[in-house]
């Protein structure tokens, strides 16, 4: 991508954001119902479409050439190590030992993950793991990961850039009941989808992948929605992958982290993946039970904040921390999305 035709997605990005950011920042209803805001916002589909078209071209023409260790990559490689290359059999394993200590101390009744597995065959991931994976992206934009042959990849957006992503609202989807089929028949469903998408089957998903997704919504809550639908559509031992932005240093936002780790386990979810780059936070999350926990006055839809929301002024971006609300410098700009997707320190562990 030569220099005239990033800069003119960055100027489209920078016009869509300003009114973006105005939209973002509007008093939060009296009655926290962000209903009739988030209708208006999906209902512009020129600044949508003007958005989905730089988003498209900045990711393939510069992010995937200048950072070749990419949040698409990275998705890929999680899903590989934990599917394919004993990830998930650890995973396991560990499961059965806290749960033979468990029943050893009298903290639970002795059920086996075998016994869980088998009355849950259509809805729970064993192994070995065959076939292609079915990945649900969301926010897909131009749907990366049909490029990977090991995925059935079935991309969403609000506003798609191509033809193989569907258009959805996410929020609004309609969680169905599950199929209880066999895999080779929920890939024939998937395949046919019609456009757009207003329901999906419950249980259905290997994957579902939330990149730079979370922080796009002005609402902790709307954030915590995303989540719950996650976590419905995946089976049981499936990944949610999270990649959201951040251009702080290592540990800034670390209370932060902590608490999307919270919020997000407290739906079911077990973290097993976190690296914090310079630009990006990325974690994965196992889904572990079928159902959600009811979540407490402690762990509820306001774990899953992030700084904006405390900042009448959004003075700390999402992108990067000299980035404004108002109007900025336009080299600025182009630094900001010249560096997003990359990064140098990575920092791999299992929590």
């Amino acid at each position: 991508m030569d220099w005239n035709g990033m800069e003119y997605s960055v100027r489209l990005l920078q016009t869509y954001l300003d009114s973006y950011v105005e939209w973002w920042l509007q008093p939060v209803p009296s009655d926290g119902d962000f209903k009739k805001i988030w209708a208006e916002h999906c209902h512009d589909e020129a600044g949508l479409g003007e958005y989905a078209y730089a988003m498209q071209h900045l990711a393939v023409d510069h992010w995937s050439t200048k950072h070749q260790d990419d949040r698409i990559k990275w998705c890929y490689r999680t899903c590989m190590d934990y599917f394919k290359y004993g990830g998930m059999d650890k995973a396991l394993a560990k499961d059965r030992r806290r749960q033979q200590h468990d029943f050893t101390n009298g903290i639970t009744e002795q059920k086996s993950l075998s016994q869980v597995e088998q009355s849950n065959k259509y809805n729970t991931i064993s192994l070995p793991v065959t076939g292609q994976l079915r990945l649900l992206d969301v926010g897909s934009c131009f749907n990366p990961f049909l490029e990977y042959k090991e995925f059935l990849s079935v991309g969403i957006d609000l506003s798609p850039a191509v033809e193989t992503v569907y258009r959805c609202d996410f929020l609004n989807l309609q969680i169905q009941e599950p199929l209880q089929v066999a895999p080779d028949t929920v890939e024939t469903y998937m395949r046919t989808l019609k456009n757009p998408v207003e329901r999906l089957p419950k249980e259905s998903f290997h994957v579902v992948v939330f990149s730079l997704l979370l922080s796009y919504f002005p609402s902790p809550y709307q954030r915590w929605i995303c989540c719950q639908k996650a976590h419905e559509l995946l089976q049981l031992n499936g990944l949610l992958l999270i990649v959201t932005p951040d251009s702080s240093h290592q540990n800034k936002h670390a209370k932060m982290v902590t608490s999307w780790k919270e919020g997000i386990e407290a739906l079911g979810f077990k973290r097993c993946t976190y690296v914090k780059d310079t630009h990006l936070h990325y974690m994965a999350f196992r889904k572990v039970k079928l159902k959600q926990p009811r979540y407490t006055l402690d762990v509820g839809p306001d774990n899953l904040y992030i700084p904006q929301d405390f900042s009448e002024e959004s003075d700390e971006s999402v992108f990067c921390d000299s980035f404004n609300a108002s109007k900025f410098d336009n080299d600025d700009v182009s630094d900001t999305f010249n560096e997003l997707p990359g990064g140098d320190e990575e920092e791999w562990f299992l929590i």
